[in-house]
């Protein structure tokens, strides 16, 4: 059997000791597995949440400026440079899974992702270094958004086709589960730091601290990744064409609907979960304290419910009911979300209202996973999923927050948000409706 692994000349000590799996790869996928292939997703949302945190704090280290704003919008641009890089690697790194294995890929962007992690974590900073420290910073987040762009849909691909088909949602939810717990860990780790640190340390090395215990993981993830079972193997796939190509000629349709059916699911992470508590203290004057339990509540439930929402995706033969029913229901409840915190309702209202949205979110998001797996065949899915993945959270959920504070300014009116996500709604919902969903379930 051809190797899994032919890596280009580039990668070449990094790949090359990946062989062939021959053991079965039935039921072999372990917790430790499991950990390890959605670690680079976690480790992705992880880092968005730090560094959100002490993005005050980065834009004085590497943009100085007499203007406060203008430190804190370059900073973030800075983190948005991330989003803009997605694409370009769900082209490449997808590209390279379906060619070369889910296993090399990867490992091939862990690699990439630790890499990325490293420049932040060390990058000097202006005071420093001049201008080559935020250079590095910037050259960091490429690198991040790069393998981030290329992570989704190598992991997302092993977890469907690790096992028989009768499991595949519970091992597809893990995906969402490293993004519930990646996001609760992340803001402990802001929490705590800028409890127990005084202003000082955190400005000279408190704010790398998160950064460095991310990069720390890394090399356990990596070496587990390396040893996984491959689940593709590649001796009979077509070499010659880039994945996109094929995927653009004969699976267009998929992946444009599939691109819109992100919006709406990515818009509501971000703005629930990261906007929500800067929208309750900016705009509604609430302390940020109460805000941050809304952002809290959304995190617990996405580390908790997907687990269940994978056991009963594998219970459903059709995906498109489901989720149509949970797009329904959470468009029915945004008005009323973002209408009782305005209202200034009892908090516990609100937090309710948002975990039954949450709870729907997470049970749509695992089978729209499976949904678009089931969509893209096996010698093109890993470039299929990081493409609609990568452009559909680029173009909605990395500029949700732009998008949405620009609006407010523009109109004035504080329900804004709420029409943002309401629009979101009705656009992903007739997707969903447009969707033509298999009949028979691939078997891998």
């Amino acid at each position: 059997m051809k190797s899994s692994a032919s890596p280009a000349s580039a990668v070449s000590g990094l790949i090359a000791p990946l062989q062939p799996e021959t053991r079965p790869v039935e039921e072999r996928a372990s917790v430790k597995s499991l950990v390890a292939v959605t670690l680079g997703n976690g480790l992705e949302l992880y880092d968005f949440a730090v560094y959100s945190f002490f993005s005050v704090i980065i834009g004085h280290l590497f943009f100085p400026s007499s203007n406060d704003y203008i430190s804190l919008l370059l900073a973030v641009a800075t983190f948005g440079v991330g989003f803009v890089m997605r694409p370009l690697g769900s082209l490449v790194l997808g590209n390279y899974a379906d060619k070369h294995g889910r296993r090399a890929g990867m490992t091939l962007i862990l690699g990439l992702m630790a890499l990325g992690v490293m420049l932040v974590a060390f990058a000097p900073t202006y005071g420093q270094a001049g201008i080559f420290g935020p250079l590095v910073l910037i050259a960091g987040r490429l690198l991040q958004g790069f393998s981030a762009g290329g992570e989704v849909g190598a992991a997302t691909s092993w977890l469907m086709e690790a096992g028989d088909k009768s499991r595949r949602g519970q091992r597809v939810s893990w995906q969402m589960t490293s993004q519930g717990g990646a996001a609760l860990f992340g803001a402990a780790m802001g929490a705590g730091l800028s409890h127990y640190l005084s202003e000082e340390a955190l400005y000279d090395w408190g704010w790398r601290v998160p950064f460095i215990l991310g990069l720390a993981v890394m090399p356990i993830g990596m070496y587990i990744r390396r040893h996984l079972p491959e689940t593709h193997h590649t001796a009979a796939a077509p070499q010659g064409e880039n994945s996109a190509k094929t995927l653009w000629r004969e699976h267009r349709r998929a992946l444009l609907l599939g691109i819109l059916l992100i919006m709406k699911g990515t818009t509501t992470f971000y703005i629930i979960i990261y906007y929500m508590p800067a929208y309750m203290v900016n705009t509604l004057h609430m302390p940020a304290a109460t805000s941050y339990w809304i952002s809290l509540t959304a995190a617990l439930l996405t580390l908790v419910v997907p687990f269940f929402a994978g056991k009963l995706a594998d219970r459903l033969p059709r995906r498109k009911p489901i989720m149509t029913a949970c797009f329904v229901g959470s468009l029915l409840l945004i008005w009323p979300i973002f209408a009782s915190i305005l209202n200034g309702l009892p908090l516990a209202i609100a937090i309710a209202l948002i975990a039954v949205d949450q709870v729907l979110a997470n049970i749509c998001t695992v089978a729209l996973f499976l949904l678009l797996l089931e969509a893209f065949p096996k010698t093109v899915r890993a470039s299929g999923i990081s493409m609609v993945y990568a452009i559909g959270v680029t173009l909605f959920g990395g500029f949700a927050q732009f998008n949405v504070t620009w609006l407010l300014k523009a109109t004035g009116q504080p329900m804004t948000p709420a029409w943002y996500l309401i629009f979101c709604s009705f656009v992903s919902l007739a997707a969903l409706l447009a969707w033509r969903e298999r009949k028979t379930l691939p078997d891998a």
